[in-house]
């Protein structure tokens, strides 16, 4: 199978899973129990699969975003509410988010469901704890939301194979920012400088380190060699995802994103995520 198919996959079936990073029902349902603000809904509800871990844990699997940020996010979660309640709290927000979002097209995904069930069963779990603890997690009962969870389950397989191809190469959380903003625009690199939160000399010194690779020039603009480096971590990335579709076979991959496609197009269409949000 051609890895690209991993990166097909990504395009049409992200928006599904993305949308809960920034719909109000989602902070509504955090705020309901405790959490208030952005990095304290975000950090606890995505990491709660994990259980009560030290914020560390938190920052190593999610990987790009700084210590101030995760511990900011988690300090004082588990004070407040329960990784269970958390995760209950999220399948609300995503409940009532798609309901606005996508309406008569959650009626009927059975298909979808199915194959995309069969495409995260397939995910082996050595070497991808995110992934591993949200595969982890009982199945909610309506389709829609199941389907959500298998997208999720299946997203985070492919971030912990991105984390894998960053280590390899020898890139950091914060050059692999800048390698990303350097490729996306000035727009993402504001996204990244502002909820990454690793400041400014810190993204000074991830350029300068880069810059001695040979990978942007002094300006942070991604060069030749700096292209073929990032592109090699993409496709590394492709590689490593692959496991879920191989198991589903061309034509079910196909089939796969024609059936989800149109929620992906209604989240879109309805402005429900930035530019900056559709990544790696």
């Amino acid at each position: 199978m051609d890895r690209t198919i991993s990166r097909d996959m990504k395009r049409a079936l992200d928006p599904v899973h993305v949308m809960i990073y920034f719909a109000p029902e989602a902070q509504e349902e955090y705020a309901g129990i405790g959490l208030e603000g952005p990095a304290e809904g975000y950090f606890p509800a995505r990491s709660a699969p994990l259980g009560v871990v030290p914020w560390q844990v938190v920052q190593a699997t999610f990987f790009g975003f700084s210590p101030l940020a995760v511990q900011f996010g988690m300090t004082e979660a588990w004070n407040k509410t329960t990784p269970a309640e958390a995760t209950a709290a999220r399948l609300r927000g995503v409940d009532r988010a798609l309901r606005r979002l996508a309406g008569d097209l959650l009626d009927d995904v059975d298909e979808a469901l199915d194959l995309a069930r069969t495409a995260a069963q397939a995910c082996p779990a050595a070497g991808r704890p995110l992934h591993a603890a949200h595969a982890a997690l009982d199945e909610p009962t309506e389709p829609h939301l199941a389907l959500w969870h298998q997208l999720a389950v299946l997203r985070e397989y492919r971030g912990d194979g991105h984390i894998a191809a960053l280590v390899a190469a020898d890139v950091s959380a914060p050059q692999a920012l800048v390698l990303h903003g350097a490729s996306a625009g000035p727009e993402t690199t504001t996204f990244l400088q502002n909820t990454r939160a690793w400041g400014p000399e810190v993204w000074a010194q991830a350029v300068a380190s880069l810059a001695d690779r040979g990978w942007v020039d002094a300006d942070g603009q991604l060069t030749d060699a700096g292209l073929v480096g990032r592109e090699g971590i993409e496709e590394q990335t492709d590689e490593l995802a692959l496991a879920p579709w191989r198991a589903l076979g061309d034509d079910d991959c196909a089939r796969l994103r024609e059936l989800v496609s149109p929620l992906s197009q209604a989240i879109l269409a309805a402005g429900a995520l930035p530019a900056t949000a559709i990544t790696r």
